[in-house]
């Protein structure tokens, strides 16, 4: 039995009071709150086996070596990858994806290549892209989505042809909410010849991911959209691409031998991981991931349904409230703009009412101004988010339409 009102009770910071009130917190797309079993894992890190991982040979050392590679393992079954060697870990999905650019990009795209995004894609998905293209040569093309922000197959495969080496595309978008067809995408983009990178960031924390079965040959996510900490992201690559992969970065832990004349380089993931690692975050990630696992993952998905039917009912209720992506497989994130009130004059006034929701263009800039706007209202759920929390949002949008209105 999903019990919210339960589960909020984890969540410490849900407790506090703003001018004496709850905060509705509609802002979970950007980052997570997180739950005590995260900061407690974290605190029993740091004050009771903090050491430096795969460096020494005593107690400390070698408990706190023992959680690092649990954490991967933990990653692994989280995304259902074949091995714990295929999990890298990042500061953050951003990082993982120029991981990728600056070494699978710049050793295998030449001139004429051309790697295939879709035109909902966040800047950390665009401008790696963007830069190793004009570093190799290789041409960025772009997909477009529809009016209402579904993916449309046509479209894709107009663009997809054998000059394609990689296709990056998000899960889900964090601007329209649209939930795209991966498995589907990644059948194409083989067929044609071309690798598949995923965006998981908003995905990962709503909905579970399958890796092998949608076959992609890199994902990324981060931890603090999947209630764990900030400065630690996943980067997941089948093991055979790893492999062939140079290092991103240069230091210790990552070599097998050095000498003044040369070095070589450790296996996967090691290679990819240079200098001390972000292993508490790394540590409090994992219980972030089995947190979602212990509630279950499908509770979540039909906590979000029901949340998503529930607030698009009460949205289309205000008056001169625009939705933005309106797609039929779509979860939890709604962008909007109300006509002839500013985002950031609207966001003034919710938050006088304790509704914390994020404007501008949501680091999705593109997708924004494709849809006609330079900036956009954004609310976005947890697993913690109530209807009380839409409730509150909508009456503090009533309320805001009417204030500017009357003045």
């Amino acid at each position: 039995m999903y019990d919210v009102y339960q589960i909020r009770k984890d969540f410490p910071i849900l407790a506090e009071k703003v001018n004496g009130k709850s905060v509705a917190f509609l802002d979970s797309a950007a980052s997570a709150q997180k739950p005590t079993v995260v900061l407690d894992k974290m605190y029993e890190v740091y004050t009771n086996a903090y050491a430096n991982p795969h460096r020494g040979s005593y107690f400390f050392a070698e408990q706190i070596t023992r959680e690092f590679e649990n954490a991967r393992c933990v990653v692994q079954k989280f995304i259902n990858a074949e091995s714990a060697k295929e999990i890298v870990f990042t500061r953050n999905a951003t990082e993982s994806i120029n991981l990728v650019a600056a070494t699978w990009g710049a050793k295998y795209l030449h001139a004429g290549d051309e790697v295939l995004i879709s035109e909902a894609e966040h800047h950390a998905n665009l401008v790696p892209w963007q830069h190793i293209c004009e570093v190799t040569g290789a041409k960025l093309k772009v997909f477009a989505v529809s009016d209402e922000g579904d993916f449309v197959e046509e479209n894709f495969i107009k663009k997809l042809n054998d000059k394609t080496k990689l296709v990056a595309v998000t899960a889900m978008s964090n601007v329209l909410g649209t939930i795209f067809p991966i498995k589907q995408i990644t059948q194409k983009a083989h067929d044609a010849g071309a690798l598949v990178l995923v965006d998981a960031c908003q995905f990962a924390a709503h909905y579970p991911v399958d890796v092998q079965k949608w076959n992609c040959d890199f994902l990324a996510f981060s931890g603090h959209k999947a209630y764990g900490p900030t400065g630690i992201g996943a980067l997941y690559g089948k093991a055979e691409i790893l492999r062939e992969m140079p290092p991103y970065q240069f230091g210790g832990d990552m070599i097998d031998n050095v000498t003044f004349d040369k070095t070589t380089f450790a296996d996967i993931p090691a290679r990819f991981e240079a200098g001390t690692a972000a292993f508490v975050q790394a540590i409090g990630m994992a219980e972030g991931l089995k947190y979602m696992e212990n509630i279950g993952l499908d509770n979540l998905v039909s906590h979000e349904n029901e949340l998503t039917a529930y607030t698009l009912n009460l949205l289309e209720q205000v008056p001169n409230l625009q939705i933005v992506g309106m797609a039929k497989n779509r979860g939890g994130v709604f962008s909007f703009d109300v006509k002839g009130i500013h985002p950031q004059d609207l966001a003034f006034v919710l938050n006088k009412e304790n509704v914390a929701v994020r404007t501008g263009h949501h680091c999705a800039q593109p997708i924004v101004n494709r849809m006609g706007y330079t900036s956009l209202a954004r609310a976005s759920f947890g697993l913690y988010t109530v209807k009380e929390d839409i409730d509150a949002l909508f009456a503090a949008l009533i309320k805001a339409e009417k204030f500017f209105r009357e003045n």
